[in-house]
């Protein structure tokens, strides 16, 4: 292999996600392999990659091989894989609460693996990825991974150790923004707003106040205190928020996530 390629097992959600923000990368030479032949074709078709028709296929198309299909499914896909792997090979996981360790133990001996995180903004390039490293992955391997994944978004490089709570943070947490700005909009349309205004509203506030705290000036603790006027609107619906307990589920929502995380490994 000349230069490196990277071919995708499993054309899922996640998959596209990672792909359509590769696809437009010059020189990014992507295939793809799925069981489920007419999702692989249409993914094929709409982001213009490669297809392989088996993952011994791919790993002759392929030297970043990315693995990315649900968790109980890795195993029954390196048993495939583990024949047609080389020293030239790079495997990585976006499987979530699968270890380095595991897909090492059922690879050939010495391949190099790295362990992510992505989120699905990555659709709209404004992604989270964590990237950890096995144990015979070089700083090299992690630098290409981060180089590949930069262009979803941004990146951060943490201990494995850490990765239960990445998912639960990062990988999870778009569900719990989703589910945070519909329950804002709920509260403007109970208070006169028509449904698509407030919808905007909280959206975009959202995306507004975590461009602030992705300023890295002040905290988000400090943040808050800015925007609070003692006796004021915020102070209000702060003070209900305690009452109502909002903090404390936010931090318990991340830890059954987390949990659930830890779990998936076993």
């Amino acid at each position: 292999m000349n230069k490196p390629s990277i071919g995708f097992i499993g054309t899922g959600r996640i998959a596209q996600a990672l792909i359509s923000g590769l696809a437009k990368t010059p020189g990014n030479a992507i295939a793809g392999y799925d069981k489920e032949l007419s999702a692989l074709q249409g993914v094929a078709d709409r982001f213009g990659i490669g297809m392989a028709a088996s993952i011994p296929e791919l790993a002759e198309k392929a030297s970043i091989l990315v693995i990315a299909v649900k968790p109980y499914q890795v195993a029954e896909v390196l048993a495939e894989l583990k024949p047609a792997l080389g020293v030239n090979h790079l495997v990585v996981s976006v499987a979530a609460g699968i270890s380095t360790g595991f897909i090492e133990s059922n690879c050939q001996q010495g391949t190099r693996v790295i362990r992510v995180m992505p989120n699905t903004p990555a659709f709209v390039g404004m992604g989270l990825t964590a990237l950890c490293r096995g144990a015979r992955a070089t700083d090299a391997d992690l630098f290409i991974a981060e180089e590949l994944f930069n262009a979803l978004g941004r990146t951060a490089i943490v201990e494995e150790g850490g990765m239960d709570a990445v998912t639960a943070v990062s990988g999870s947490g778009p569900a719990y923004m989703f589910r945070i700005i519909d329950s804002l909009a709920e509260g403007g349309a109970a208070c006169g707003l028509d449904r698509e205004t407030s919808v905007l509203l909280a959206a975009q506030t959202m995306l507004g106040a975590a461009a602030m705290v992705l300023q890295g000036r002040k905290s988000p603790a400090e943040l808050v205190r800015e925007v609070t006027t003692p006796g004021g609107t915020t102070e209000a619906g702060l003070r209900e928020m305690e009452r109502l307990g909002v903090d404390a589920a936010l931090a318990e929502t991340v830890r059954a996530a987390a949990a659930r995380s830890r779990e998936l490994m076993k």
